[in-house]
Formats: C-alpha cells, sequence, structure tokens
C-alpha cells in the first residue's frame, strides 16, 4: 500500500493550496505548472516553487500572529 505524506493538516485546505502551488509556479515564470509533467522540470525548479509556497505561508502565519498580539 504507497504511504502518502502529503495530506494537508487541515481538511478542505487541499485546493487553496494546489491554487497557491499554481499562483506560485506562475510568478517564478514556470507557465501552465497545473498541466505539466512535474518530471519533466528539474529538482530546483520544483523546489522554488515549494521554497516560495512555504515562504509566503511562513510570511502569512506571521502576519497572523502579529494582528493578534495588537489586540
Amino acid at each position: 500500500m504507497p504511504r502518502s505524506s502529503n495530506k494537508p493538516a487541515v481538511q478542505g485546505a487541499k485546493t487553496f493550496l494546489n491554487n497557491m502551488k499554481y499562483e506560485m509556479a506562475g510568478e517564478l515564470g514556470i507557465a501552465n505548472y497545473a498541466n505539466m509533467d512535474k518530471g519533466n522540470l528539474t529538482s530546483r525548479q520544483n523546489g522554488y516553487v515549494g521554497g516560495y509556497m512555504t515562504r509566503k505561508l511562513v510570511q502569512f502565519a506571521e502576519e497572523q500572529m502579529k494582528g493578534q498580539q495588537q489586540q
């Protein structure tokens, strides 16, 4: 049985994360990321997409925490 550790921690977040991934790829200049064979990209290109997503998610979380501290 294949094991997938690629599950969102929050149910229903998968669609949001996929849309974000495609948006980040577009910002990095990788057109049509949603429909392309990711095996044709280098590890570096795929890593840029994941790294950029992580950076944006951390930035979002930091903004949320900052907002909670100010209340």
